[in-house]
């Protein structure tokens, strides 16, 4: 299993290494970078802009920038932030916080509701309940991660029940440790509704077909022929065989919810890395958007990882097979 664990580990260097060489290389096709606010203001100099471009290597090639900048990076150094005053991992870590704890909270719910429907869907085939989950679920999917964050904003506005926007209230210091759990929890509920439904579409129909394909199995016929319950036919042997799909998909999940929360932290003005990346993009802050694109890898990777485990727990032949 430590080879297992490690030998993934070790494919995260290339696709760190490649993923970022391409963004500086798309970054540094643009005619700015994050001096261009400074070159507009009037009490600051051209010589001092030019001794800023010097001091920062804005002078050199962009693959000399990019060198210079891995091996910041490997001394622990990924930049500082113009726009924000700050150092990058000091932004990071305040706003990749809350971007896990909103995809955590999504992958939760989707999981929570889609594998209970997935499987009483199956087991269930054709049945009224089947043919509502499956309406509900293509119904869902048809609408845009955009559009409901739009529709939620506006629910939120117009009936008060909802903040709008943000992570915690203005007095969250002030409250207790309960009240602060509270507060979150409440703030999150309509970015994890709006993230967290079309992964419960996708999950469900995912549950529900795996699960109609081990029933059918030679093994089910066996441990039926042995007279153990059918309870137990379905939900030890059926369940543990047909929920390896599911698991083998973590990480796509992984990478669904970080896009998506790009879109939704964006339109429900939540503080999440998703929402850092764009005004970093359209700011040309580059340090916090290769800083950004480190983490999310490291995100997906990290989700890619546990599927892995998690397959290799269930199902120990995979490791072997490596």
């Amino acid at each position: 299993m430590i080879l297992f664990i490690l030998r993934r580990l070790l494919a995260l260097i290339p696709l760190l290494l490649g993923v970022t060489f391409m963004v500086f290389f798309l970054m540094s096709l643009t005619q700015t970078n994050y001096l261009t606010p400074l070159k507009a203001e009037r009490d600051i100099s051209p010589q001092m802009i030019e001794a800023l471009e010097k001091k920062f290597g804005l002078d050199k090639p962009w693959y000399e920038r990019y060198f210079l900048w891995l091996n910041n990076v490997l001394h622990g150094d990924f930049g500082y932030s113009w726009i924000y005053k700050m150092s990058v991992i000091e932004l990071l870590m305040q706003r990749v916080q809350a971007t896990l704890l909103l995809n955590l909270s999504s992958l939760l719910l989707a999981w929570c509701i889609a594998i209970p429907i997935g499987v009483l869907s199956a087991i269930y085939k054709d049945s009224l309940l089947d043919r509502l989950s499956s309406f509900l679920a293509y119904l869902s999917i048809s609408f845009p991660e955009f559009f409901l964050a739009l529709l939620a904003v506006y629910f939120a506005a117009r009936t008060g029940w909802f903040p709008i926007g943000g992570l915690t209230s203005i007095e969250y210091p002030f409250l207790s440790p309960l009240d602060k759990f509270l507060d979150i929890a409440y703030h999150l509920v309509l970015p994890t509704l709006v993230l967290g439904i079309g992964g419960i579409a996708n999950m469900m129909r995912i549950m529900r077909g795996s699960f109609l394909d081990a029933i059918r199995a030679d093994y089910v016929l066996t441990a039926r022929a042995k007279g153990l319950p059918e309870n137990a036919v379905m939900f030890r042997h059926v369940l543990r065989n047909a929920i390896n799909p599911l698991i083998s998909t973590f990480g796509y999940v992984i990478a669904g919810l970080l896009s998506g929360s790009l879109l939704v932290e964006n339109i429900m003005n939540y503080p999440g890395i998703g929402q850092l990346i764009y005004s970093a993009l359209m700011k040309q802050d580059q340090f916090v958007v290769l800083g950004s694109v480190v983490f999310s890898c490291l995100l997906l990777v990290l989700g890619n990882l546990i599927a892995d485990i998690l397959l290799a727990w269930v199902d120990p032949r995979i490791v072997h097979h490596e």
